[in-house]
């Protein structure tokens, strides 16, 4: 049960299938402790289930400019599948432990139990990284957790970096 982490999506604007949620803190000895929380599906769908074989055609999905073509029901894929703000919700997560260089020293896979604090979006995120005050006033409970995000993404970067990654981060036209 993780239901007592700080725990956030983080989406584009127009997102409707929220299937990943991150948690993030720093203990005592520097090291981060990195919570990515994927929604567990597999409780809803049963193996070679009639949904199952139907997704597993389907294999993704699709997203057109003006709608989504989903793998499964719109009930389940926004719906009960969702890590919706303020919902109990099933996920599988991988909780790290990350020491101060980047490198993750321990981890742990479970079936857990989370409820998100907010649905936070790229634009809203980079703006409290940014240091607008109205949105960090707004979420303020949650900047620090924000920061600390940014810190070991900066980490991480530098150590993909170093070992020789390339960069494929370019404006779209």
């Amino acid at each position: 049960d993780l239901r007592h982490l700080q725990t956030v999506t983080i989406d584009g604007e127009d997102a409707k299938d929220l299937d990943d949620a991150i948690s993030i803190s720093k203990e005592n000895d520097d090291h981060y402790t990195l919570g990515v929380h994927i929604a567990d599906v597999s409780h809803y769908v049963t193996e070679n289930s009639p949904l199952d074989k139907e997704a597993l055609k389907r294999g993704t999905s699709v997203y057109l400019v003006d709608r989504v073509i989903p793998m499964l029901p719109h009930q389940l894929s926004n719906g009960i599948c969702s890590l919706n703000q303020g919902c109990d919700r099933l996920a599988l997560s991988c909780i790290m432990e990350v020491d101060p260089s980047g490198k993750v020293v321990d981890h742990q896979i479970a079936e857990t139990l989370i409820n998100v604090d907010h649905r936070m979006t790229y634009t809203s995120v980079a703006k409290i990284l940014d240091g607008d005050m109205e949105e960090r006033n707004k979420y303020e409970d949650f900047v620090e957790m924000f920061e600390l995000m940014k810190e070991l993404s900066d980490i991480l970067r530098y150590r993909r970096h170093e070992r020789g990654s390339i960069d494929f981060d370019f404006p779209e036209s």
